[in-house]
């Protein structure tokens, strides 16, 4: 729930401040702030303590080095984050960003069907996740354009 409230909150924000004046601010750049917001926090919670094991735990046991994948979609979430906030870079950064959700979303589920917590919270259950992932995979080619 809290990407789902980042995203909604940064993107409303900017487009707020866009009405008020900032005429750079459209929905589209809005949009590119909503999302960079909440791929920097969700790339950010790949180091937290409280979060990284279970995220660990979350990686198929079919793929190797589970702690190094987490790092690197971390640091992709992030750097993903800051691309969307480039103009020229943009684009590419919310495709980029997309494509990533889509490769993660086999984490999700999994964790899902083993009922690996987060946090010590339940795992979301596996519709409401996979509808959230197309939600955000939507929203980065929304961006995208």
């Amino acid at each position: 729930m809290a990407p789902i409230i980042t995203l909604t909150a940064a993107a409303l924000l900017a487009r707020l401040i866009g009405f008020l004046g900032a005429e750079t601010l459209d929905w589209q750049t809005s949009l590119r702030i909503g999302l960079a917001a909440m791929f920097l926090v969700t790339g950010a919670v790949h180091f937290h303590p409280e979060f990284r094991h279970d995220m660990t735990r979350m990686v198929p046991p079919s793929l190797p080095a589970p702690a190094a994948l987490v790092a690197l979609t971390g640091v992709l979430e992030i750097a993903g984050a800051a691309g969307l906030l480039v103009p020229a870079t943009a684009p590419a950064a919310a495709l980029c960003l997309a494509a990533l959700l889509v490769a993660m979303y086999p984490a999700n589920h999994s964790a899902a069907r083993r009922g690996i917590p987060l946090a010590g919270k339940p795992a979301t259950p596996i519709g409401i996740r996979t509808a959230e992932q197309v939600l955000f995979i939507a929203l980065c080619v929304l961006a995208a354009l």
